[in-house]
């Protein structure tokens, strides 16, 4: 296909995007087959549906680029598929999602009460991407750092809070809405522990659930591993060696 046909299909698959891995998985997969041709332009076209779209849309797009970014990331862990491309040092869509994180946030959850519904699933994702890596957590905590504080206006102004919506959903999308956001929290759930991988492009291993980015140091290299946040999580949980250990060996 051109490149307009391209864009074509991928904006008609975006807007029938649900909350189902099925309907999810479809567009990602479609994103990344025509990335190497057409990468920067179906980026334009996913912020410009963030823009464009309903609320419960939208909600649905940033749902879709937490799937694009993960599948990114594992696609560029395999050394294979990234020397195809010849571009070692991209991580395919992560890059255009951190480089307008603030923008497509903005536009998920909109300021005023028109944006309150997509403002909890918005900082679930946002704190995922931090506590995996999977965006320099400092540009994360700059946009949530702008949610509070923009949630915060909204709670101190009383006018605000007694002012309807600028549009209520009807209510076939209200329900819609309930059920979508139980199949998204689950999928949440289940990911909430995953197994990190190595970026070492050297190893042949086989696929794993996701690849985050490395925790490095200036001489790291390409053999620095990423963060094991289970690790991590025990590490700090544990108490020191005590007598009741010497008892229970």
């Amino acid at each position: 296909m051109d490149p307009f046909e391209v864009r074509i299909q991928f904006l008609s698959l975006l807007r029938r995007l649900n909350a189902s891995q099925q309907s999810i998985q479809k567009v990602v997969g479609y994103a990344l087959k025509y990335f190497s041709g057409c990468g920067e332009d179906l980026w334009d076209c996913i912020v410009e549906e963030c823009q464009k779209g309903s609320i419960n849309n939208r909600i649905n797009i940033l749902y879709f680029l937490d799937s694009l970014c993960e599948t990114s990331l594992l696609a560029k862990s395999h050394s294979g598929v990234v020397a195809q491309e010849g571009t070692q040092n991209s991580s395919f869509y992560v890059d255009y999602v951190s480089r307008d994180l603030g923008k497509i946030v903005d536009y998920v959850v909109p300021e005023g009460r028109q944006g309150l519904p997509n403002m909890m699933s918005t900082k679930q994702i946002l704190e995922s991407w931090r506590s995996k890596r999977v965006l320099d957590p400092q540009k994360v905590d700059e946009v949530m750092a702008a949610l509070d504080s923009r949630n915060a206006s909204l709670e101190a102004d009383p006018s605000a809070r007694s002012a309807p919506a600028a549009t209520a959903l009807p209510r076939s999308e209200v329900f819609k809405r309930i059920e979508e956001d139980r199949e998204r929290h689950k999928r949440l759930r289940e990911r909430r522990w995953v197994q990190p991988v190595s970026h070492n492009p050297h190893t042949h291993l086989p696929p794993q659930l996701a690849s985050f980015l490395p925790l490095t140091d200036d001489g790291d290299g390409e053999e620095e591993l990423t963060l094991d946040i289970e690790f991590e999580n025990d590490w700090e949980t544990t108490s020191d060696w005590n007598e009741d250990d010497d008892d229970a060996v």
